[in-house]
């Protein structure tokens, strides 16, 4: 078992129970000096004392993921950042002391940071709602094992019915909930890919889905329905502040929930590790989409069956991001607001349906092995403007010699330096720099022109 740290959650159970740091040790069986290194993340918290405070104080295990100030070390540390804190240049010890000396402080700035929008100081505008959505779908690491479990309970059931997914949730549909499903001319729903008509009782999908999209949102509204308990727990558990947040984290659960239908937890990740992550091969398997495969990889994190700690993004060709998901990987580069123009996500957009591998290495360290392709959402018709994105999805560059993309690659080898955009970013004499590293004078020589335009102080 890897070690637990939960010295925030220790004390929150202490001072909820009331008790001194003595009187609780005594009634734990250890020793008060124990307790306080425990509560200062310098012990980990073993089985027997986890199985000991769920006895004694009401003690909720799940909470410990979830729980934690501020989304946990990793989540502070992407805040941390931002421009605005460059000269600070906190450590990893620092921080850890700070979490671990003053968790509430942790969770308050946390908070601040984003209501004000990544540090802007202003009052939220209506995008940043979504902020307190990625912080608690982070908290969770973008695994939900009640969604999980529910999900491969009712993929079995419908396995029984039909060996067609799809048939099968039209099935149950019609035969549980009294809802047919219909699939409509494009003239009919012209600007929607789903609709759900009460009145006619119809779940009714558009002509322009292809045949995994079909699936995805009919298993979409199955989940709406079958899993509403659950979905709703995590909801109220969240605690949003503003009613739009709480939609959008409903939303993205209701999806999770149906791409657990289509990708029942045990059944990928024996698939997974039995092809090395043979994203196209998945797809078929499973009668998914690229986008879809790509998100369900980055929640692989069961107690006891974990799969590899994959993250995600998803940009436009302006470099906009509109989804990120770290999970498990703790990588930098999901929350980094820049992204470098040297790391090869970019020239995806260039190759279309054609999956580009990077190894890349960022300034500070670490070193990841990353693949992207280009996706076009459903719904484009002759004639008109059609979306592209481009999935990108990475791995620490130690774990990805089990990928199947990565055989034959000397992932030990020379790696693209990158960083975290320009203005996060002091390597020196970048000929790709469009900005000066935040925090950092800039120096002139009149006599001389660099590879760069910016010239700076380095450490």
């Amino acid at each position: 078992m890897a070690k637990l740290i939960a010295g925030h959650q220790v004390r929150k159970a202490r001072r909820q129970a009331g008790l001194s740091q003595t009187a609780m040790a005594e009634q734990l069986g250890i020793s008060a000096s124990y307790l306080n290194l425990i509560e200062r993340n310098q012990r980990p918290l073993t089985a027997a004392l986890l199985v000991r405070l769920t006895e004694l104080y009401d003690f909720d295990p799940r909470t410990l993921t979830a729980a934690a100030p501020g989304g946990g070390a990793d989540a502070i540390r992407r805040r941390l950042a931002d421009p605005i804190f460059a000269d600070l240049e906190i450590d990893r010890t620092e921080l850890e002391e700070w979490l671990a000396a003053a968790p509430g402080g942790a969770e308050a700035f946390a908070r601040a940071y984003d209501r004000a929008g990544n540090g802007g100081g202003a009052a939220p505008a209506a995008s940043d709602q979504t902020i307190p959505v990625r912080r608690e779908i982070e908290r969770w690491r973008n695994h939900f094992p009640d969604l999980d479990a529910a999900a491969e309970t009712l993929a079995d059931e419908l396995r029984l019915s039909s060996g067609d997914l799809y048939s099968a949730i039209a099935e149950r549909l019609r035969v549980k909930h009294n809802l047919t499903l219909r699939i409509l001319p494009v003239e009919v729903l012209p600007d929607l890919l789903r609709r759900l008509d009460l009145h006619a009782r119809q779940l009714q999908l558009s002509e322009m889905l292809d045949p995994a999209s079909r699936t995805f949102q009919a298993a979409f509204q199955l989940g709406a329905i079958e899993a509403r308990a659950e979905i709703e727990a995590l909801v109220k558990g969240a605690g949003f502040a503003e009613r739009p947040s709480e939609r959008l984290y409903r939303r993205h659960l209701t999806s999770y929930f149906a791409a657990a239908v289509m990708m029942p937890y045990a059944r990928f990740l024996r698939a997974c590790e039995g092809t090395g992550y043979d994203l196209e091969l998945l797809q078929r398997r499973f009668g998914a989409g690229f986008e879809q495969v790509a998100h369900r990889l980055t929640t692989l994190q069961r107690v006891g069956a974990r799969g590899l700690p994959f993250f995600m993004l998803r940009i436009d060709r302006a470099g906009q991001v509109s989804k990120r998901y770290a999970g498990a990987s703790g990588a930098a580069l999901v929350e980094a607001e820049g992204r470098c123009p040297l790391w090869r996500l970019h020239q995806a957009f260039d190759r279309p349906g054609r999956i580009e591998t990077d190894l890349v290495e960022l300034e500070k360290g670490g070193r990841w092995f990353t693949l992207a392709r280009t996706v076009h959402p459903q719904g484009r018709r002759a004639g008109q403007v059609g979306a592209e994105f481009v999935i990108g999805l990475g791995l620490a560059a130690d774990l990805a010699p089990v990928l199947a993309l990565a055989h034959g690659l000397d992932l030990r080898g020379a790696a693209t330096p990158i960083g975290l955009g320009c203005r996060q970013c002091a390597r020196p004499a970048c000929p790709q720099r469009s900005a000066p590293p935040a925090g950092r004078a800039l120096l002139f020589n009149e006599r001389e022109r660099g590879l760069s335009a910016f010239s700076f102080v380095e450490d």
